[in-house]
């Protein structure tokens, strides 16, 4: 049998398995048109996604710098997910995958010089005042990160820790987040508008994924793997280099870059969402940790300092 008859054949088996009729797909073959990179791309449709608000050029480059943010996390999630449901998961497929998700964590503190450097300050002190009260806050795929990464408890708020176990029921422990404090009176329960918004768009979501990966976030995933691999060094390398970059270098590169537009004495050093954005995005403020037990005592004990 040639090349070409064996192929048809195993064509032809693949449609029967799912009891469809061959012949129909071949003629759809015959009638479609080929593919081009534009239409795989869906070039015409992202090159749209970017509307202003206002007449200042810097904004395009503000609103295109989010939406390449919001792809990354994208991926970020997909890879992170592969290694949650692999099956028979390895050391070294955790540790690849693992170091893909901080690669593409190195590009997004790398690119904040395009925030940092690539727009003027005076227009960003006009066109920011349209975007009142969005907040970069509202990035939901950021949380989902975050709840897929490490067990719940590290990413509550310090001041609430000790009363929050894995019993605690997920709406409970919602309400005590770290990234509550941003928009949050614990003194009044009072919650400010962009936080309201927030949690009207994506809290049942970001309900549902806390559940998902209760069981099977990155950490609880390291935790299955025998305990020689749990000791494997490139392995607590990149589990390392992932919480390092997440916490601490993306964090601060997030934390210049709006320190550079926001506390620059020509306006009233707020963010456009009202939060106290120093001391929620600062790490020694908030410690956020996905692998505490992977850090020395002196490591956990000067998070974020001198920086």
């Amino acid at each position: 049998m040639s090349d070409f008859s064996a192929l048809v054949n195993e064509i032809d088996n693949k449609y029967k398995e799912i009891n469809q009729k061959t012949e129909a797909h071949l003629e759809g073959l015959l009638w479609s048109k080929p593919i081009t990179y534009w239409d795989y791309i869906q070039t015409d449709a992202l090159l749209n996604l970017q509307v202003q608000r206002t007449v200042f050029p810097d904004e395009n480059v503000f609103i295109m710098y989010h939406q390449i943010n919001e792809l990354l996390f994208k991926m970020i999630l997909w890879e992170i997910k592969q290694i949650s449901y692999a099956e028979k998961l390895t050391t070294p497929f955790f540790t690849e995958r693992l170091m893909r998700v901080s690669r593409y964590f190195d590009m997004l503190t790398t690119s904040f010089t395009i925030m940092g450097d690539g727009m003027e300050v005076e227009q960003y002190m006009k066109f920011r005042h349209t975007l009142t009260p969005a907040s970069g806050f509202q990035s939901a795929q950021y949380r989902m990160i975050e709840f897929c990464s490490t067990d719940l408890i590290n990413l509550i708020d310090y001041r609430f820790r000790a009363t929050i176990d894995r019993n605690t029921p997920y709406t409970h422990a919602f309400e005590h987040l770290y990234w509550q404090a941003a928009g949050k009176d614990y003194t009044t329960g009072q919650k400010s508008y962009f936080l309201q918004q927030f949690e009207e768009k994506y809290k049942v979501d970001f309900l549902r994924t806390m559940e998902e990966y209760n069981t099977i976030n990155l950490w609880r995933k390291f935790k299955e793997l025998p305990e020689a691999d749990q000791k494997n060094p490139e392995l607590i390398k990149a589990m390392r280099h992932y919480d390092y970059t997440v916490n601490i270098t993306w964090v601060m590169g997030h934390y210049n870059a709006a320190k550079k537009y926001i506390d620059n004495g020509k306006g009233d050093g707020e963010a456009t969402g009202g939060s106290d954005w120093k001391k929620y995005m600062h790490p020694r403020y908030q410690r956020r940790i996905f692998f505490p037990e992977l850090w020395s005592e002196q490591e956990l004990a000067t998070w974020g300092e001198n920086l």
